[in-house]
């Protein structure tokens, strides 16, 4: 019997719990950069974040250089990391990827979808008409997203799917607020619906159409109730920095 593995095993696992531990600590300084724990603006320490987790300095660096390629926070020398979070520009120009990239996903899960799954989105819609008709605001946002990535896996491409859960991701806080009202918790319920009847007609064209409105009007809904002048105010800050640059330069 063996006690100890070989070097090479060792070295191996050794290099398996320091990506794992970096994926963990990315993971979760992620979610709550996107969640709003961490604002904009706000800054995030090496030392205090690997107390909270308990891990050293070197995880978390590794972390914050993966969310700095990832746009999330930026390193600023001699001052540490700073989150950049998702603007509202953002958040409009995600919408506007999500309007061409959701209609292909609904296009190919024509193609794709298996009967479980097709089973599967048809219980949620079903769940989401219970809890939007109780006013259950926080389930219907839950389940409005499991429509999604359901519709992505049933796409049958990985990379889209991929792609379309991170930005459907980024868009969590701003997605939450605009269901919060029955009136689009519901009608956003029968869009799906109906991106859902296409899809078991096997309607490509169909789908693609009607999942290509589905998020336009998110996008319209999202800009009625805020984002349009987070996204004017942004733009104002801007010009007002630029200005005091030009005038100092």
């Amino acid at each position: 019997m063996r006690i100890g593995g070989s070097m090479e095993e060792n070295l191996q696992k050794e290099v398996t719990d320091k990506f794992s531990l970096r994926g963990r600590v990315y993971k979760q300084l992620r979610e709550d950069i996107l969640n709003g724990r961490y604002n904009a603006g706000d800054e995030l320490k090496e030392v205090a974040i690997g107390e909270e987790y308990g891990v050293s300095r070197t995880p978390v660096r590794d972390a914050f250089h993966q969310l700095e390629l990832e746009g999330l926070i930026s390193i600023v020398p001699n001052k540490g990391a700073i989150v950049d979070g998702i603007s509202p520009k953002d958040v409009y120009d995600i919408y506007e990827i999500r309007i061409r990239l959701e209609g292909l996903a609904a296009r190919l899960a024509c193609e794709h979808i298996t009967n479980a799954q097709m089973d599967e989105m048809e219980e949620i819609l079903y769940m989401s008409d219970f809890h939007a008709g109780r006013e259950h605001y926080e389930k219907v946002t839950e389940l409005d997203s499991q429509f999604h990535k359901l519709m992505y896996a049933a796409s049958g491409s990985k990379r889209l799917e991929l792609l379309l859960n991170d930005f459907h991701q980024y868009l969590h806080m701003v997605r939450k607020n605009s269901l919060s009202t029955a009136d689009r918790g519901k009608i956003s319920n029968e869009e799906h619906k109906l991106i859902a009847e296409a899809i078991r007609k096997n309607d490509p064209d169909e789908a693609e159409r009607l999942a290509h409105e589905h998020i336009e009007n998110a996008l319209k809904n999202a800009m009625a109730h805020g984002l349009k002048e987070l996204i004017e105010k942004e733009e104002t800050i801007k010009k007002a920095v630029n200005k005091k640059e030009s005038k100092i330069g």
